[in-house]
C-alpha cells in the first residue's frame, strides 16, 4: 500500500492512490492532516489547472509546501481533484 512519509510520521495511506507524471495523489481521506497547514502557496498547471500547497509539521520540523493538491482540476485533471501529491523530501514508498 502507498504511504507518504517524513520525519517518522506517517503523513498519508492508501491503496486508492492516483499515479499521475510519476506522483502519488493521495485520496483526502486517507491524509494524516494533523501535521499539515495551509500555505498560501499557489502554482500552475497547464492541463491540471491551479495546485494550492501545504507545510508539513512534525515534532516541531516544518517542510514547507512539501504537498500539493488541486481544489478545482482543469476537466483532463478531475480524477485528482482535491488529492494530495509530495515532494520535497516526502519519501512516497509502495
Amino acid at each position: 500500500m502507498p504511504k507518504a512519509m517524513w520525519n517518522g510520521a506517517v503523513l498519508a495511506e492508501s491503496h486508492e492512490t492516483r499515479v499521475v507524471e510519476g506522483n502519488h495523489y493521495f485520496p483526502p481521506d486517507s491524509v494524516n492532516k494533523t501535521h499539515f497547514k495551509r500555505s498560501e502557496s499557489q502554482t500552475t498547471c497547464p492541463w491540471k489547472g491551479q495546485a494550492s500547497y501545504y507545510s508539513i509539521e512534525v515534532d516541531g520540523k516544518v517542510k514547507e509546501d512539501a504537498a500539493w493538491y488541486y481544489p478545482d482540476p482543469k476537466e483532463a485533471a478531475i480524477e485528482i481533484k482535491d488529492h494530495v501529491a509530495f515532494w520535497k523530501g516526502v519519501e512516497v514508498v509502495e
